[in-house]
């Protein structure tokens, strides 16, 4: 490889990194809602909310029925962090998971995310 082409790779990397692009995915964006406030109105139908502390993402795959699962990706151990359409999505490798019951829909992971206990009680969530 020649010196310029070694000159250009680093400049791109060092453009990439500054931009964001390319830099660790396993930075994910979790909400951070406050884990003795959780309603059943913070948690969307059919999606579901990731609380940083304790690390658990919480899901309603139907009206009143919340689940819990730990947030942490049992791929690497990067914390999942976005719920849709009953599915929980990993963003550093694309392990998708069934907000239904933490099974694996996507690897690469090849467990489920663990179970965590949720009690609803009127319209308060309470999970530890």
């Amino acid at each position: 490889m020649k010196r310029r082409d070694v000159l250009k790779a680093g400049a791109v990397t060092g453009a990439l990194a500054v931009t964001g692009v390319g830099v660790s995915a396993c930075a994910s964006e979790t909400a951070s809602m406050s884990a003795e406030s959780i309603t059943l109105a913070d948690i969307p139908v059919g999606g579901g909310v990731v609380v940083s502390e304790p690390p658990v993402v919480l899901t309603q795959p139907t009206a009143e029925a919340v689940k819990a699962f730990t947030s942490i990706c049992p791929h690497q151990g990067c914390k999942v962090n976005n719920v849709s359409d009953n599915q929980i999505f990993c963003p550093c490798h694309g392990s998708i998971f069934s907000g239904i019951d933490g099974s694996v829909i996507q690897g690469p992971a090849t467990e489920g995310l663990a179970a965590a206990s949720v009690t609803v009680s009127g319209n308060d969530v309470s999970f530890g």
